[in-house]
Order: structure tokens, then C-alpha cells, then sequence
């Protein structure tokens, strides 16, 4: 049975609580306050749904990952990177990225980043905890992602690209300063092609659970407002 969030109380329903069908739905309900976001990543969970639905919040098993040190770049990106003109930021503007990520794509009318969603993890990035990538062609935005670091773990939310391979570089090179930085995991919650193509593979919940109780609260050498790449 589906466990339904009471505004007043943070908590949320053991993950192994969550449905089988559809695959990984723990709860509905609650809100999209900073606090209860925090509480959900660290709890092994997200907020995912579509506009005039309630909030949904997902731990689906299996879980999809990427360790950095296992970051596959095809040849053809890596000679992208090698000639690439392209200017990556770090927190340099978290809002327009959040907006682009939420426009529409020719693929979907509709967009699960809701102007609450965006508002709620707008609020994230205020207090530190949600950061952004931003790929530029000179002055122009043309790529980017975001998602949130918390410890060694960083959590991916979602990416744009307005440019030919314009957000593959702003990932590849978040995840090259993440390997420096000494995070160990990126979540990237569900499998897709884009990322198995950089090697993201799935990994038990349980595992993914583990993994939260030993990094979360590990320090890293974390400096995003410096990177100019």
C-alpha cells in the first residue's frame, strides 16, 4: 500500500516499502521544502512527477550509478573534449539552467520540472547544496545539468544541450573535477542510453543504501564557485 506524507512530519516509509509497479514508488504527498528534499536524498529517495499530479517520491531497484573512476569517453567525444571551444562554469547560474532543463523537448510536450520544482531546488542551491554546470559558446548558454552534492555523493537531476555535444561536455567535465574532489558515487536514478553510453550501470537499492550511510556525512574538496574550465 502506498504511503501517504503528512505535511508535519519529515519522515519517510523504509525504501523497501517502495512498489514494484510501477517499479521504486515509496510515498506521495508531503511538500517540496528544503528540508524534506534533504531528507529525502539522504534517505535514499526523489521527487518525480508531472504537473496536477500529486508529488511523487521514487527509490527505484535497481538503482542507476556512476562511479567516476569508471567514466567511459567514447572516441569521438574525446576528440570533442581535445578540440572543444566550448567554456564550462560551475554555479555560475543556477536559474537559467534549471529553466533550460525544464523547457520542452521535441520529444515531450509536458516537463516534470515543475515551477515549484524549480523554486524548491532554486532554494537548495541558495543554502549550498544543489549546484549547476553551465556550457557556453561565448556568451551564449548552450548546455548544462544540475543536481545536488552531499557529501561524496552527487545526485543528478537533469541536463539540457542546445549545441552539438554541448551537455556531454559539461557532464564528462563535472564528473573529471568530482574524481578530484573525492566523490565516490553519482546518482543518476534511471538507466537511459545517453548515460550507460558513459558508463552508468545499475546497482541493488540495498547497495545504493550502503553506499548513503558511508559517504553522506565524508568531507570532500568540494570548491565549484572557483572552476572556470
Amino acid at each position: 500500500m502506498l504511503t501517504w506524507l503528512n505535511r508535519n512530519n519529515l519522515d519517510f516509509p523504509p525504501l523497501e516499502k517502495a512498489l514494484r509497479e510501477p517499479d521504486g514508488l515509496l510515498a506521495a504527498g508531503g511538500d517540496l521544502s528544503a528540508d524534506r528534499l534533504i531528507k529525502a536524498y539522504r534517505h535514499g529517495c526523489f521527487p518525480w512527477f508531472q504537473d496536477g499530479q500529486p508529488i511523487l517520491w521514487w527509490s527505484p531497484d535497481p538503482r542507476t550509478v556512476l562511479f567516476p573512476e569508471e567514466l567511459h569517453i567514447s572516441r569521438s567525444l574525446g576528440k570533442v573534449l581535445r578540440q572543444c571551444h566550448y567554456r564550462v562554469t560551475f554555479d555560475t547560474d543556477f536559474a537559467r539552467v534549471i529553466r533550460a532543463c525544464a523547457a520542452p523537448r521535441s520529444y515531450a510536450n509536458e516537463t516534470w520540472i515543475t515551477g515549484s520544482m524549480q523554486n524548491a531546488y532554486l532554494e537548495l542551491h541558495r543554502r549550498g547544496h544543489a549546484h549547476s554546470v553551465e556550457v557556453w559558446d561565448q556568451e551564449e548558454l548552450v548546455g548544462g545539468l544540475y543536481g545536488l552534492a552531499m557529501g561524496q555523493l552527487f545526485f543528478g537531476e537533469s541536463m539540457f544541450s542546445r549545441a552539438d555535444n554541448a551537455s556531454k561536455v559539461g557532464f564528462a567535465t563535472l564528473v573529471e573535477h568530482l574524481t578530484d574532489w573525492g566523490f565516490v558515487l553519482i546518482d543518476c536514478q534511471m538507466p537511459t542510453q545517453h548515460l550507460h553510453s558513459f558508463g552508468a550501470r545499475s546497482i541493488p537499492r540495498q547497495t545504493f543504501a550502503d553506499y548513503l550511510s558511508r559517504h553522506l556525512d565524508q568531507p570532500t574538496d568540494a570548491d565549484w564557485l572557483s572552476r572556470r574550465v
